[in-house]
């Protein structure tokens, strides 16, 4: 026999048929739907990470059959986890940082004064309002919630208010700077997907946010109506009697949002926060700090400091106050306290990279494109192509480009111009990626808030109201403009 050098040509894997790109979706829907009715919202500590690796099992399945290799398919996994670190270090991050500032006081500092000067009534509108102003200033969601949003949710509880809305309104706030803000990294992203002028952009998704926007703090104005009075002077004393409380507390956030405004990245941002939530526990209550580390008498007391804050950022900070409604308030965070997240981010990125390794969204979406016979449902289309990009692959990034690249051209056939891609995709992307459990922007803001997030999803208004306007603009022909200035597109015109 005659050896030879040559390589082993690899036939072409095969299109899917329609059929078998549906399958490992619904597979997932399925999964997680069951998931959901055996274990509530347990289901986000460990049976909806099954789900997703069963479902991405039944992909590379399915897969092999049309002629993808193992290690294709192994790699298009591995490589959509790798893109993913950057969200999995936030959330470490994020951690970290709820551990010092309880250990510190930060958030029960942020507790107190706000239900000093915040109205039972008005909160939920006043929390999205809040969220929504500083958005707008350091372009981050994640950074908001995981900063503002968890004083507001401590401030809620104690109001006795529900954490469901009170979630929804930070969310909606938070995504609303996310959608607008020029300092948004999906922002740049959604125009640059569609090609459309950056400025341009900013100033017709800014149009449509606000209209949203409007729509939340109407809702949440209402519902704030039906709040009970509150007497929270006794829960203020107990906070006052077990923490050092003072306005020098909130040094940790003034640096969160100084840095955000310098755009430095959002890990180094939160963390920095968490080292000085732990340096402002060692100035202002370093005996809680000593407590805490439960150090032998024989460490130095230097090092005993270090040895508390270290645990917080590692475990979060466990409160002793002897106040059980107090302790349960203020022992929370650590990197530890957010393993069950990135498990669920990590086996959706994986899911998301089979997926669109083997061109199932392709495969999905095509026929719906040809199908779109009027302007109407073009839009209609792309904003349902978008949500189940943020479904089938947890990521918004990936739900702002695929469908951006699939829906560019036939945009172009319709005469449209570029801004009205851009302003769907930006109105439908971002928004609804925090309303997928398993996407990694609703992981992180179930974990951060500590509230699902199917108790959240029916009252974050910004989020589901959002990605319908591009739909009703161009129902009735609002602001769709042609990709020649003068030119106007039909509401219905093909």
């Amino acid at each position: 026999m005659v050896e030879t050098n040559e390589p082993v040509e690899t036939p072409e894997p095969k299109q899917l048929s329609l059929v078998e790109a549906l399958v490992p979706a619904l597979s997932l829907i399925l999964l997680v739907a069951l998931s959901y009715y055996l274990f509530g919202d347990a289901g986000s500590s460990g049976p909806n990470q099954v789900a997703l690796v069963v479902a991405t099992m039944i992909a590379v399945f399915v897969a092999r059959r049309r002629g993808f290799s193992l290690q294709s398919l192994s790699d298009a996994a591995i490589g959509s986890v790798g893109s993913g670190m950057g969200a999995i270090f936030i959330l470490f991050a994020v951690g970290a940082l709820i551990g010092t500032w309880a250990l510190s006081g930060t958030l029960m500092a942020m507790v107190y004064y706000g239900m000093k000067v915040l109205d039972p009534n008005y909160f939920y509108v006043t929390a999205a309002a809040l969220c929504a102003a500083v958005s707008v200033g350091i372009g981050s969601s994640w950074t908001v919630v995981g900063t503002i949003g968890i004083g507001l949710m401590g401030i809620a509880v104690n109001m006795d208010l529900d954490p469901a809305i009170a979630a929804a309104a930070i969310i909606s706030g938070a995504y609303f700077g996310d959608t607008t803000s020029p300092l948004s990294s999906s922002t740049h992203l959604a125009a640059g997907a569609a090609s459309a002028d950056f400025y341009d952009h900013i100033r017709e998704t800014a149009l449509t946010s606000a209209i949203a926007l409007g729509a939340a703090l109407f809702v949440f104005w209402f519902f704030g109506q039906a709040a009970n009075e509150v007497d929270s002077s006794a829960k203020e004393q107990a906070i006052v009697g077990a923490f050092h409380i003072t306005p020098w507390l909130f040094l940790p956030l003034l640096v969160v949002i100084v840095l955000a405004l310098f755009k430095l990245p959002p890990f180094t941002t939160i963390f920095i926060g968490a080292l000085v939530g732990g340096l402002m526990a060692v100035i202002l209550s370093p005996e809680r700090v000593l407590v805490f580390a439960a150090a032998d008498e024989s460490v130095p007391t230097a090092l005993a400091l270090i040895k508390g804050v270290w645990l917080a950022l590692a475990s979060g900070y466990t409160a002793s106050t002897g106040i059980p409604a107090l302790d349960v308030l203020a022992s929370r965070g650590g990197m530890s306290s957010m393993l069950n997240t990135i498990w669920l981010v990590i086996t959706a990125f994986a899911f998301g990279g089979v997926i669109e390794r083997t061109g199932m969204l392709d495969r999905l979406v095509g026929p719906i494109i040809a199908a779109a016979r009027t302007t109407t449902a073009l839009v209609s289309s792309l904003v349902g192509a978008v949500i189940v990009t943020n479904v089938a692959t947890a990521d918004q990034y990936l739900a702002v480009v695929l469908p951006g690249r699939m829906f560019k051209g036939a945009f172009r056939q319709r005469g449209l111009a570029e801004v009205v891609l851009s302003r769907s995709i930006g109105a439908s992307a971002t928004p609804t990626s925090a309303l997928v459990p398993w996407n990694s922007c609703g992981a992180y803001m179930a974990a951060t808030l500590g509230v699902s997030t199917f108790e959240y999803l029916p009252y974050a208004v910004f989020n589901f109201t959002s990605p319908l306007l591009p739909i009703l603009a161009a129902l009735f022909g609002i602001r769709m403009f042609g990709r020649n200035p003068e030119q106007a597109v039909p509401t219905n015109g093909t």
